[in-house]
């Protein structure tokens, strides 16, 4: 069996976030922190991805103060806490490979020391030394304890209420070792 493995290059790596509440929407960036893919007999394997929650920005807010604040309350308990959870992960448990380059998968999700299983479709197109992985992955945040305006644990939020579902769209670029 003919197997590669491939390490996420973070400098060419990004997870954009959007998020969505009754008034709009809000979007940004987290940076990838590392990650690998394997292959066997060019086909993907495993593979595993961690992003730094500290890193999270916001690019629609362009207030410098409003900004500065938003991108502290969502490293606060209310979403992320990222000073006692700096990293969440995506670790790829099952494929199966489809057509056109896509892989569907199972895998498990951390987020603030909480897995769930999830299943996502991947888009991954290969060469010999660079494979490049695209997905988007819809994301229910009171899965993984972040409660803040959701109508599943407050009443009455009129147009405070913010949708449980958050959106990731993850480019992967990782290059053989």
């Amino acid at each position: 069996m003919d197997t590669k493995i491939f390490k996420v290059n973070s400098e060419k790596s990004l997870v954009e976030w959007i998020g969505r509440k009754v008034t709009g929407a809000h979007n940004g960036t987290i940076e990838v922190k590392e990650g690998n893919l394997t292959f066997e007999n060019e086909n993907l394997l495993t593979g595993k991805f961690v992003i730094n929650t500290k890193s999270i920005t916001i690019i629609d807010v362009e207030d410098a103060e409003t900004n500065a604040q938003f991108a502290s309350h969502l490293a606060s308990d209310d979403f992320f806490n990222s000073d006692q959870y700096p990293e969440a992960t995506f670790e790829i448990t099952h494929t199966e490979p489809g057509d056109n380059n896509l892989y569907y998968v199972k895998g498990d999700l951390t987020i603030k020391g909480i897995t769930h299983s999830i299943d996502t479709a991947l888009q991954i197109v290969r060469t010999d030394n660079v494979a490049v992985l695209d997905a988007k992955i819809v994301i229910d945040r009171t899965k993984f304890n972040i409660k803040f305006r959701s109508a599943n644990f407050f009443a009455n939020l009129g147009d405070t209420l913010i949708y449980n579902n958050f959106d990731l769209n993850i480019h992967l670029v990782a290059e053989t070792i």
